[in-house]
């Protein structure tokens, strides 16, 4: 590209490596929304899976996440069901499809995407770009090529994240 020519860039990408049975990535969603406020279109937070073995249901909490993206409603599905975490743990995938109804989804598309095993392939590949990325816990942010492990502590990520934005926006 000669230097005459425009660039025009895009959003700035936040990949949020998360599982939802992950009390920490709930915690975190207060800083996702104070990002969104801040940052706008300027920001895409993307939700990426790295069910932790220790939670159940985290990898089918991630398959019902993708049908639910594919319904439209991702964020709105991942949000709802971190906030009932401890439930998902007791109650299984029955809190999955009570979400979806909540939400007005189609349960039928997410009781047979559970059991047809469609969103495999997307959990999977998350998880082994995760590992490859040598994350350990959740949540973990990717973003401008620096990873921001939350899994132990998540003070100071909020204003890293920010400043990485703001530096790669202005750039």
């Amino acid at each position: 590209m000669s230097e005459s020519q425009p660039v025009t860039a895009g959003p700035v990408v936040l990949d949020v490596w998360c599982e939802l049975q992950c009390p920490d990535c709930r915690s975190a969603l207060v800083d996702l929304h104070a990002l969104r406020a801040r940052h706008g279109d300027r920001l895409d937070i993307r939700l990426r899976h790295f069910p932790l073995e220790k939670h159940k249901h985290s990898f089918a909490a991630a398959q019902a996440a993708e049908e639910a993206i594919e319904q439209g409603q991702g964020w709105p599905y991942a949000e709802a069901v971190l906030a009932r975490a401890e439930e998902l743990g007791e109650r299984g995938e029955a809190v999955l499809l009570d979400v979806a109804r909540e939400l007005g989804l189609d349960v039928e598309e997410f009781d047979t995407a559970l059991i047809d095993g469609r969103h495999i392939l997307i959990v999977d590949a998350d998880q082994a770009e995760g590992k490859a990325l040598k994350i350990t816990g959740t949540p973990t942010y990717v973003i401008g090529g620096e990873r921001l492990d939350g899994g132990k502590s998540q003070e100071g990520l909020r204003a890293r994240i920010e400043e990485i934005v703001d530096r790669l926006s202005a750039g």
